[in-house]
C-alpha cells in the first residue's frame, strides 16, 4: 500500500531519477508482497495481533532513529493534530485489512489506489487548490472505473468492496491534514506517532475481544496462537513496512513526484501478480476495464 511521503529535497543535485525508480518499484513489490501474506494469513494472525506486534518489532528501530535525529521529536509539535492524524491511517489500514479475505487482491489494492482522485478532491474541497479540467477528468474517470467494479445493481455486487474506498477517502484526509497541520512534524516523528497509535489500538482490540480468541471473524479475534510461520509471516510484514518507509522518502526525494507516483501503480500490478500466483485470482474483464480507468484517473490526477 501507499505510505506517508516526504517532499523531495529542491537540489537538483540530489536528484537520481534511474535509482528512484528502481526503489519505488522494489517497494511496491515489497508492500504488495506484504498486503498478499495478510490476506493468506487472516485465518491465523488476527488484526489486533498484526497491529499490535508489526508496531512493537518496528519500535526499537524507530525510537533510536528518532534521537539520533537532529529534527525529531519523541512528542510531537502538534500532538493533538498528529494523534488524530495517526487515528485516521490506523483506522484507512484496519478498512483495507478487513477487505482483504472477502476481495480479489487486484480489486482491492486498485480500489484503494483511487487515492490520487480523493486528494485532488479533497483538496480543492478543503485546501482551496486549483484543481482545472484534467483534474475534474480524473475524478470523473476514477468515479466511473469504481462504479464499474462495484456494479451496484448486479448481482456481482461485493460491499466489501466498499472497504478499500473508505481506506482511500481516510488515507487523502490524512494527507490533507498532514499538509495543513503536521507540515512542521518530522517524518521520523510522524512515522513514531503512527506505530504508538498501532500499539494503543491492537492492545485495545485484543483486550475487548480477547474471549474470542479462535472463535470470532477477522475483525473480532482477540488473539491467536502463533507458530514459527506465523512469527516469521510477522517479521516479513514489519520489515515490508519498513521498507516502504524508507523506500517511499528516498524515492521522492530524488525524483519529481508526478513520475514516481505514476510508477507508484505498480503495486496494482504486483498485487494482480500475487493474487494469480497465491490465490488463482482472475479478474472478469468488466473489473479489469474499471481498473484501467482507475489507474489511468490516477495517473492524470498526478500530472495535472
Amino acid at each position: 500500500m501507499m505510505t506517508v511521503r516526504i517532499s523531495r529535497k529542491q537540489s537538483a543535485a540530489a536528484d537520481n531519477l534511474a535509482a528512484a525508480a528502481g526503489v519505488i518499484l522494489m517497494t511496491d513489490l515489497a508492500l504488495s508482497l506484504g498486503d498478499a501474506l495478510i490476506k493468506l494469513t487472516s485465518g491465523t494472525i488476527a488484526v489486533w495481533q498484526l497491529f499490535l506486534l508489526r508496531s512493537l518489532m518496528a519500535l526499537p528501530l524507530l525510537v533510536p532513529a528518532v534521537l539520533a535525529s537532529s529534527g525529531a521529536t519523541l512528542r510531537p509539535r502538534a500532538l493533538a493534530w498528529t494523534t488524530l492524524r495517526s487515528l485516521m491511517l490506523v483506522l484507512m489500514w484496519l478498512a483495507y485489512y478487513a477487505a482483504l479475505p472477502h476481495l480479489q487482491l487486484s480489486v482491492a489494492a486498485v480500489s484503494y489506489y483511487t487515492l490520487p482522485v480523493f486528494i485532488t478532491l479533497f483538496s480543492a474541497l478543503f485546501v482551496g487548490e486549483r484543481v482545472g479540467p484534467i483534474g475534474w477528468m480524473a475524478v470523473a474517470l476514477g468515479l466511473s472505473g469504481v462504479l464499474l467494479i462495484l456494479r451496484p445493481d448486479a448481482a456481482a455486487f461485493n460491499a466489501y468492496a466498499l472497504l478499500p474506498l473508505l481506506s482511500a477517502v481516510l488515507y487523502a484526509l490524512a494527507m490533507i491534514l498532514t499538509r495543513t497541520k503536521c507540515r512542521e512534524e518530522h517524518p521520523l516523528t510522524l512515522s513514531l506517532a503512527l506505530n504508538l497509535a498501532f500499539v494503543v489500538v491492537g492492545l485495545g482490540g485484543v483486550g475487548v475481544f480477547q474471549e474470542n480468541s479462535g472463535e470470532g471473524g477477522y475483525l473480532t479475534t482477540g488473539w491467536l496462537p502463533l507458530g514459527a510461520a506465523e512469527i516469521g509471516t510477522l517479521v516479513v510484514l514489519s520489515a515490508a513496512m519498513i521498507i516502504g518507509s524508507l523506500g517511499a522518502a528516498f524515492s521522492y526525494q530524488r525524483a519529481p513526484s508526478n513520475v514516481i507516483g505514476t510508477l507508484d501503480f505498480s503495486y496494482v500490478g504486483f498485487a494482480a501478480i500475487w493474487g494469480l500466483l497465491l490465490f488463482q485470482e482472475v479478474p472478469s474483464l468488466i473489473t479489469l476495464c474499471g481498473m484501467a480507468l482507475i489507474v489511468g484517473a490516477g495517473i492524470l490526477a498526478l500530472r495535472r
